[in-house]
């Protein structure tokens, strides 16, 4: 099944075919509940948010995508997904308003990107790297 979902490769685990939800590891070890659809993690603000895109579209169950742990210094992937997510990309592929480095969006279409924002409920946990004690 990760083959029909997931055609561009990276470094993810994918786990329930249809989850509704993907999480963003930003400098955090972690490993999310096996009923997520996938979850790896990001490290730059081009190439690495262009394969997250690619991915979580191609499974239509995916819904909801969290992003948690430290922002990556200097590239900012994090930050530079939100914005993508917040803002699209300008006329030169760069994403709009991104603090990242390199913040530009090469080997997608514009509608990839727009079904992204379209389809997805980004959560933004940047700064989260403690996992909370379920209320039992």
């Amino acid at each position: 099944m990760t083959d029909e979902y997931y055609p561009w490769g990276g470094e993810f685990t994918a786990c329930a075919p249809h989850g509704c939800v993907a999480v963003v590891l930003l400098n955090i070890q972690y490993t999310p509940p096996e009923d997520v659809a996938i979850y790896g993690s990001l490290k730059t603000e081009n190439i690495g948010i262009e394969k997250i895109i690619a991915n979580t579209i191609s499974n239509p169950w995916i819904r909801f995508l969290v992003i948690c742990g430290d922002d990556i210094r200097g590239h900012r992937s994090g930050s530079s997904l939100i914005a993508l997510y917040k803002n699209g990309i300008d006329h030169n592929h760069r994403i709009i308003h991104a603090p990242g480095a390199i913040p530009y969006i090469e080997n997608l279409k514009e509608n990839a990107i727009k079904r992204f924002q379209a389809q997805m409920t980004v959560i933004d946990l940047i700064g989260e790297k403690k996992k909370k004690k379920s209320m039992k």
